[in-house]
């Protein structure tokens, strides 16, 4: 057992010493997500569409007959607090899945919990690649990986003419990893980064960075940071006279940006790794849009895409595990999940594989911070 998990008292936990068969009339799921602080955007959005596809499952009699709980606990993107919420969730709510968790730094600290309890890590909400490699039986990544996202970043990018790009990445474990992926598929496209800063997290203090960015002369700007230092450098730059294009990866949430940038939104483009919400293209996206509706809830999103797609496909996997349900046997259904169609958005799970999806998809702020792809 890891040291974190110990300290915790962890080790009485069900699951850790033994797998026990859930007895209760409902199944409980735990999340620890921002719903407070700069980032609660990206945290209750998801939570908004995971709870309308719940209540839909509920509504309609459940899973084998029990209804799902969501239980959801605010660590205000602090690492600390996510890990203390972890504990809480699986030792007092006795949670059969841990699910959508927001951000590299706070799914890393509730990690070894996770893996002590050997209980499914579902759905963070981050590209990371140390959630990805090495191969951790736990985790599940319903969305793209910072990589993926990043070579369809540079693409887009030498389509529309540029030819190098700078990057602001976040002094924190999403930022580097982000930072990372970007230098990593520049180097498999050949394609130029001629400067990068970083900035601290939340951070408006971004003179200095938009003065090192716009001295190299950039045909672009990535942005690997929240959105409330997004918006802050993006004005700084417009306001000195920077006419290159900005783009940035999902993590920032879109809405949250345009939302921060007012008219200034225009034109800047961010990588998505869910269908886009206002389409009508596929079962999944009615669904959701009527879902939605029927919920009442006014504002869609990509938040709320995810959480509802991510919802979508952890019910998948109680359905198949049965009624006997454990965290083994959850763990070992899903890894049956191989491209499994949500509606038109597949999921592959295979016992040696758990990133779901390479799904990513260029879109841009239009007038009135209305999105178009």
């Amino acid at each position: 057992m890891s040291g974190v998990a110990a300290s915790l008292g962890l080790a009485s936990l069900p699951g850790v010493a033994k797998d026990k068969v859930v007895e209760d009339a409902t199944i409980v799921i735990g999340q620890s997500a921002p719903f407070s602080g700069p980032s609660a955007q990206l945290g209750t959005e998801f939570n908004v569409g995971a709870r309308v596809y719940f209540q839909m499952v509920n509504e309609a009699g459940g899973v084998h007959g029990r209804k799902i709980e969501l239980h959801a606990k605010d660590d205000a993107y602090d690492p600390k607090v996510t890990a203390s919420n972890t504990a809480d969730l699986l030792e007092q709510d006795r949670a059969v899945a841990l699910f959508g968790y927001v951000g590299t730094s706070t799914t890393l600290a509730a990690l070894p919990l996770a893996v002590a309890a050997q209980v499914p890590f579902f759905a963070p909400v981050t590209g990371a690649e140390a959630l990805r490699q090495p191969f951790n039986r736990v985790v599940f990544n319903v969305r793209a990986s910072y990589f993926d996202e990043s070579e369809n970043i540079l693409e887009q990018l030498a389509v529309t003419g540029a030819r190098n790009v700078a990057v602001l990445f976040q002094n924190d474990a999403y930022g580097k990893a982000g930072l990372e992926a970007m230098t990593r598929a520049a180097a498999k496209r050949g394609f130029p980064i001629v400067a990068t800063t970083a900035i601290e997290r939340h951070s408006t203090e971004v003179a200095a960075a938009a003065k090192a960015l716009q001295a190299a002369h950039p045909d672009a700007v990535a942005l690997i940071s929240s959105y409330v230092s997004s918006a802050a450098l993006i004005k700084e730059m417009k306001k000195a006279g920077y006419t290159g294009r900005f783009v940035s990866v999902s993590f920032v949430g879109g809405k949250a940006l345009a939302d921060e940038l007012g008219a200034l939104a225009a034109g800047v483009m961010v990588s998505e790794v869910v269908p886009f919400p206002w389409g009508r293209a596929s079962v999944l996206q009615n669904e959701y849009a009527l879902a939605m509706q029927k919920a009442g809830v006014p504002h869609m999103s990509f938040g709320s895409m995810e959480g509802f797609l991510a919802a979508k496909t952890l019910v998948e996997g109680l359905r198949r595990t049965g009624r006997d349900l454990t965290r083994a046997r959850l763990l070992a259904a899903l890894e049956t999940m191989n491209k499994w169609d949500a509606g038109g958005f597949f999921v592959s799970f295979t016992p040696d594989n758990h990133s779901g999806s390479r799904f990513v998809e260029m879109t841009m702020i239009g007038t009135g911070g209305r999105f178009v792809h």
